[in-house]
């Protein structure tokens, strides 16, 4: 908390800050600026929601301050930046951003609200440093509705590639380094991105659909007809690394692609050794690096779904219960500086030999020890009552409130 600090001019704000995350990081089943506050000791959760809503501080100052932490601590000369998009569902249409569209977390289009994340990924551990909200075409058309949820007034559409480039270019821009890029078909598929990975001399493994055209010394392409071609002593058995259930392995092959720009340039295929089934990847590097080297990177993609899954599970990435676009950036922003809290602490501790019999500590364990022994609140009698109360006179006015406007409309 003490990198953070110097981002808020009154202590009250600054306090309340150090109280939301250890509160992200809580056992609560239920997290947001009620429970929060209650856990933390506060009377009522306006506090809470004025820190999110109006405190003066700059979401995106606490962002920089969470990359350069998460990179001073897990640096890695090999490190990847994986980028992938998440979605929360959402009801009703004023939540900034929330539309129907088709968002991952259910498999399907609902009523959601979609976020952009890039997650750095090295050796020592991962975690996010940098996160855009997707605001679809039918929010930047709108103006007024822009305005309400507290977008700026220059928001335009950008798709996610486009926001992919500008966190990757805000990355690099403030002097760090990361020698490649990683993402799936969204990313893989846009031109825009790939240029301008290229330009600044970056490298990738991007995931292609098996229609995607590439040109070859023999003609253009698309992959899956490249995929018949390769002769079966193409083929190599790699792993992508070690997984919870050990080392996955896949049949790896690639095949060089035609281009008079400096760099090289491939089409990485994966086929699964059970089923047969297969994946693409186009790849750029400014050097020529061995297969391993992209086998490696590739796998390195699920480190941003694991981000999202530890994110929301141990520090309610997805539990803002806001609609303006201020309140989703600094809960986000703080959510990040939370779960990377634990992508140290795990880091520092897996450069310790684990006792005989135990693995080394998870994120979920060092969570759990953390709130149990370190910071777990004592909260008496009067103070559970109190916010019965509280809660309770809230339920009431809102009751009231609705009585009220159905009389009116009958």
């Amino acid at each position: 908390m003490g990198r953070i600090a110097g981002r808020f001019t009154r202590v009250e704000p600054r306090r309340r800050a150090a109280r939301l995350v250890l509160g992200l990081l809580s056992d609560l089943s239920r997290k947001n600026c009620w429970t929060i506050a209650e856990w933390a000791g506060e009377t009522t959760p306006d506090g809470m929601q004025h820190l999110l809503g109006r405190a003066k501080w700059d979401a995106d100052q606490v962002r920089d301050d969470v990359c350069g932490y998460v990179v001073e601590h897990l640096h890695d000369d090999q490190a990847v930046l994986v980028v992938d998009e998440t979605g929360d569902v959402k009801k009703g249409t004023v939540t900034v951003g929330v539309q129907r569209q088709y968002t991952g977390t259910a498999g399907r289009i609902e009523n959601s609200q979609v976020a952009v994340c890039l997650v750095y990924a090295g050796q020592r551990g991962h975690a996010a440093v940098d996160r855009e909200l997707y605001v679809p075409r039918s929010w930047t058309s709108d103006p007024d509705r822009c305005r309400a949820a507290g977008l700026a007034e220059e928001t335009s559409f950008a798709t996610k590639p486009d926001l992919a480039v500008r966190m990757v270019a805000r990355f690099l821009d403030a002097g760090h380094h990361a020698s490649w890029v990683s993402g799936d078909e969204v990313y893989g598929g846009n031109p825009k991105l790939r240029t301008a990975l290229e330009e600044r001399g970056t490298g990738y493994v991007l995931a292609v659909a098996c229609s995607h055209e590439v040109a070859t010394g023999a003609g253009k392409f698309c992959a899956d007809i490249l995929a018949t071609k390769v002769p079966k002593r193409a083929w190599q058995k790699l792993s992508a690394g070690a997984g919870a259930k050990g080392h996955r392995f896949y049949d790896r092959a690639v095949i060089d692609l035609a281009d008079p720009r400096p760099g090289s340039r491939q089409l990485l295929i994966r086929r699964n050794r059970s089923t047969g089934e297969l994946a693409y990847y186009r790849c750029h590097s400014p050097a020529s690096v061995p297969l391993t080297v992209l086998v490696r990177v590739a796998g390195s993609r699920w480190r941003v779904e694991e981000f999202f899954q530890s994110g929301k599970g141990l520090a309610a990435l997805d539990e803002h219960q806001v609609r303006r676009y201020t309140s989703w950036s600094r809960w986000v922003t703080l959510a990040m500086l939370a779960h990377a809290f634990l992508a140290v602490v795990r880091a520092d501790e897996h450069t310790r030999p684990a006792p005989d019999a135990l693995i080394p500590l998870t994120c979920n364990e060092i969570q759990r020890l953390f709130i149990t022994l370190v910071v777990r609140p004592a909260h008496d009698t009067a103070h559970r009552l109190g916010w019965s109360n509280w809660r309770r006179r809230h339920q009431a006015r809102s009751q009231t409130s609705h009585y009220r406007q159905q009389a009116t409309r009958a």
